[in-house]
């Protein structure tokens, strides 16, 4: 499957910007399923510099200067991405959670190694008792770990509401688990608590999903988004991807644009700005199916 992601970004100040410094995380990544066959980034006003690199989790960052007056700034990326429409890692692998903990404190492979960066706690991913006794529940003694954790897939989908409204990115984790609402990164950073509570690797997922009119329905450009979800280190096997927001397991409609430990990691767009005053932000996705 091949589509074309367009992610744009306006911020409009009501006062001139005189210098301004950002980390852009918009272009997609190459994974074991996805391959990039494109991307570029427009910038308006035109940077003085601009210089891309690879973080530590493998993501394509860009930074850029503007050093002249502006008050407008567009930040747009396109990148053209394929995805192979394979099956999902294998959901019958038999060992238990309990195993999979305890191989991730002795294995020695490369794999594991960099995988325990992924047990951290962060700011975004403290495991309070509440997030604990909710785990606790999915992962009943001897369980398979991939059993485990589609249960806590389905859980969090079946007891939490998704409410636009309701939070911001700097909303705690005990408030979503309290008011059982939040949206797709909530839900992601609650996964990824759960499962490093319980001794597993986790990590957050940012990228788009597709999606699709009703039917008999034409589909509006831009009225797609930014969509995250988590992934599981499965020992001897890899990562696996869940969605807990649409209750399914990634495949051909969900494109990678960057992974790190929690939200803070992947951040599409940072950065900080000298003057500007208020400012009001725009943005406009679309995925489109070629």
């Amino acid at each position: 499957m091949r589509y074309r992601v367009t992610h744009s970004t306006t911020y409009d100040y009501s006062s001139n910007v005189s210098l301004c410094h950002n980390v852009a995380r918009l272009l997609v990544r190459n994974t074991r399923q996805q391959r990039c066959l494109s991307s570029a980034l427009h910038i308006e006003p035109q940077p003085s510099s601009v210089n891309e690199w690879t973080d530590l989790f493998g993501n394509r960052q860009v930074n850029f200067s503007i050093e002249k007056p502006h008050n407008r700034l567009v930040v747009r990326a396109t990148s053209e991405v394929e995805l192979e429409t394979g099956a999902a890692l294998d959901m019958l692998f038999p060992v238990s959670w309990e195993s999979a903990a305890e191989m991730m404190k002795t294995e020695k492979d490369t794999d594991t190694l960099e995988a325990r960066l992924y047990l951290l706690r962060t700011d975004f991913t403290e495991a309070g008792p509440a997030v604990v006794e909710y785990a606790q529940s999915s992962f009943p003694a001897g369980r398979s770990l991939i059993e485990g954790v589609e249960d806590l897939m389905h859980r969090i989908n079946r007891d939490f509401t998704y409410d636009p409204g309701f939070s911001t990115i700097a909303t705690p984790l005990q408030d979503v688990i309290a008011h059982r609402r939040g949206v797709c990164q909530d839900f992601a950073h609650l996964a990824i608590a759960c499962l490093r509570s319980m001794g597993l690797a986790a990590r957050y997922v940012s990228g788009y999903i597709e999606t699709l009119p009703p039917e008999g329905k034409e589909k509006l450009v831009g009225v797609d988004a930014s969509h995250a979800w988590f992934s599981i280190y499965v020992p001897q096997r890899g990562w696996m991807d869940f969605d807990p927001t649409n209750a399914r397991i990634p495949l051909d409609q969900h494109i990678t644009t960057a992974w790190g430990r929690d939200y803070a990691d992947v951040a599409p767009l940072k950065g900080v700005v000298y003057g500007g005053g208020k400012h009001r932000l725009g943005v406009a996705v679309n995925v489109e199916r070629l």
